[in-house]
Parts: structure tokens; sequence; C-alpha cells
């Protein structure tokens, strides 16, 4: 076992013959977080692209792909160590939870009682407060299976952790497949009625990390209204129609081709910080999002399960993190989207709910694909 293993990382074939590539997983050493292990796993399919994750905050560390001569590139902006995930993190490749987005007031009511929860962004609840899930470590195993190597994490959130109800045990897992695609996979329960909404905080930048703002991608989403927000980026609750606003990419347009127009949902947003309603129907995996750099020729497809989507245009960035390669991330150095139920839904009677009852299964799945044309 120990030798298939070695055979698959070298990319050689036990037999006789000439170099064969294999998808494979490597796992390493990468420090320790209040004396639990933290590693890092390499996970690679047999055409060359990798990615990195991490149990720590099951952080998606960097994704290498092709641009169309050929040559990879890590698309993801973050940091190269633990201690920079640690003290300098904005939610880089990691999961947030067990709500991602903004909770108004830090409050909500479930089953009649009112639950308070941390005030970490202006009042509001954000990114499942101080110490989310993306700051904790998680239990991690890798295998391979026939859709490609994957690594498994999970974490068992106790309840009143945070300020939630219930005690939530949840599996993530990172699969990368034979057609150059990140599959995320989700799966929560509950042994109390609570609310969920997780997703991945990764900042793209299909230039390459650290390679300057991402204003000419190129971005279509696939969604004909959004959710407007208030001064606090809160949901007003209204589900806005994209047409005739800048907020509408269902045929491709430049990011910055419109970010700084005089219009006040961007004033709100200091640019693109928004929720859209994404078309299709939520609970089946479809594509809903495409965006292509055309200087390296990289493309992103994105498949989601979920109704929304937060397309974030990286506008809090400004320049005080040092990344990877000592890199600084300035502001609109990288974008994210974020696939999700959408932000406020406990406060939303209107929005689709997040309610998980006591032992119901929550499951979903994003993938994001990379090619080059």
């Amino acid at each position: 076992m120990k030798r298939r293993y070695f055979l698959a990382l070298a990319g050689l074939s036990a037999c006789s013959g000439p170099p064969e590539k294999k998808p494979m997983i490597t796992k390493e050493s990468w420090g320790s977080l209040d004396g639990q292990p933290v590693s890092l796993y390499t996970l690679a399919n047999a055409a060359g692209m990798k990615i990195r994750v991490t149990n720590y905050g099951a952080t998606l560390v960097s994704i290498d792909a092709k641009d169309r001569a050929g040559q990879f590139a890590d698309v993801l902006i973050g940091h190269d160590d633990l201690a920079g995930l640690r003290d300098r993190n904005r939610y880089f490749g990691s999961v947030v939870g067990r709500y991602g987005n903004r909770i108004a007031k830090a409050r909500f009511k479930l089953n009649g009682v009112e639950y308070t929860l941390a005030a970490n962004n202006n009042g509001n609840h954000l990114h499942g407060g101080i110490r989310g899930f993306d700051k904790v470590v998680w239990k991690a195993s890798e295998s391979e299976g026939p859709d490609g190597p994957s690594v498994s994490l999970e974490y068992v959130s106790r309840d009143g952790e945070e300020g939630y109800p219930g005690t939530l045990t949840v599996k993530v897992a990172y699969t990368v497949t034979a057609d150059n695609g990140v599959r995320i996979s989700y799966e929560s329960t509950t042994d109390k009625d609570t609310v969920v909404n997780l997703t991945n905080h990764a900042y793209f930048n299909l230039t390459g990390t650290g390679q300057g703002e991402i204003l000419n991608h190129e971005l279509r989403i696939d969604a004909d209204h959004y959710t407007p927000v208030d001064a606090g980026l809160i949901p007003t609750g209204e589900l806005a129609k994209v047409e005739g606003t800048p907020f509408d990419f269902r045929t491709p347009m430049a990011i910055g081709a419109r970010i700084d127009a005089d219009q006040e949902q961007l004033k709100r947003g200091r640019g693109y910080d928004h929720n859209y309603v994404l078309n299709g129907q939520a609970g089946t995996l479809r594509p809903v999002i495409r965006v292509k750099e055309p200087v390296s020729g990289r493309v992103m497809e994105v498949s989601t399960t979920e109704p929304g989507v937060q397309f974030y245009s990286g506008n809090f960035l400004d320049g005080s993190i040092t990344g990877k390669g000592g890199r600084q991330y300035k502001m609109r150095n990288g974008f994210c989207l974020e696939t999700q139920h959408f932000p406020d839904s406990p406060n939303q009677p209107k929005f689709p709910s997040v309610v998980l009852k006591a032992g119901e299964v929550r499951k979903s799945t994003t993938v994001y694909r990379f090619l080059a044309e």
C-alpha cells in the first residue's frame, strides 16, 4: 500500500513503460493550534491540476489552474502558512459558519425563542461570530474514490456555541475531479432545531494570486434578481430586478465596467457585495456562473445547488494584509462567489428557509471548474 502511494506521488507506474500521471493525495504537517495538529493536504488529478486544503478552518489554500498556454498558476489569494491564516485572515478560502454572511442586529427568533449572537460587524453578526468555523481545527481524512482524490473534514459545533442552538455536526468534502473541477460537498445534522448557512469564502484572481486588480474579469451570473441592502449591508427584503442596473450580469460583462457607477447600492457596498437570486431549481446542481480572464484565457465555471450567491469584488481589501509570496492584497485584488442561502434569512420570512430541524440532514454541493480558451 505504501509503495503504491509512493509511485502515485512520483508519477510512475509499477510496471515497465513510460511514466504515467495518476490522481494523488499527499499530507504534511502544517503546525498546531491549541495542541491540535494542523495538516496540509495536496490533491491532484491526472491532468496536473492541484489544490491544497488544510483542516484549520476547512480552508482551501490554493488552486493551480492552467492558462491558454498550459502554464499553471495559483488563482486564490490567501496565505502560505498557518500563521497567516490565523493572524491575518479575511476568511481567505475558509468554510464560514454556522451562518455565512450577515444576521441583522445579531439576533433571531426560532420556535418562539430569541437567540443573541456575537455582534462582530457594525452591530450585526457576520460569518459565524468571533470564533466561527474558519477558526477551528477540523477532523480530517483523505481518500481516493472514483470521482477523484478527496479530503473529508468534520466539525462538531456544540449547543450554544457563538449563541446558536443545537449541537451541529458538519461535514465538508473537497474533491478534485477528472475534468478539473473543485467540488465542495456540505452536510449538516443537528439534535435541536437551528439555523445553518454554510459557504466557502475563497477569493479568486484568475490572472494569479497577487497579480493586481480583477476588474477586467468578464463575469456572467444567471440571475434576474438580487437582494438590495441597507446602509449596514443587511438585505431590505426586496427581490429587485437586475435589468437596467449595474447588477445585470446575465450577459458577460467586465467586473469593472460599472463598478464605480453613481448608484446607491454600489456606494453602500463600495462596489459589489450583494446576494444574487440564482435562476433554476434550488437543490439541483446547475451551472449558474462563468468568469473569464481575457489575458490568461483562464475560465471558471460555477455550478451549485444553492439558491443564491454573494458576489463580492474585494472592496475592503486595503493593502494592510501581506499574503502569499509577500504580496500585499489591495482593493479589488480578488473577488468572491460565495454560494449560499440569502443573508439575514432567519429574520426574512420571504427568503428560502435556513432552518435545520432536529434529525434532518441538510446537503449542498458547489463545483468550481477550470478551463482555458
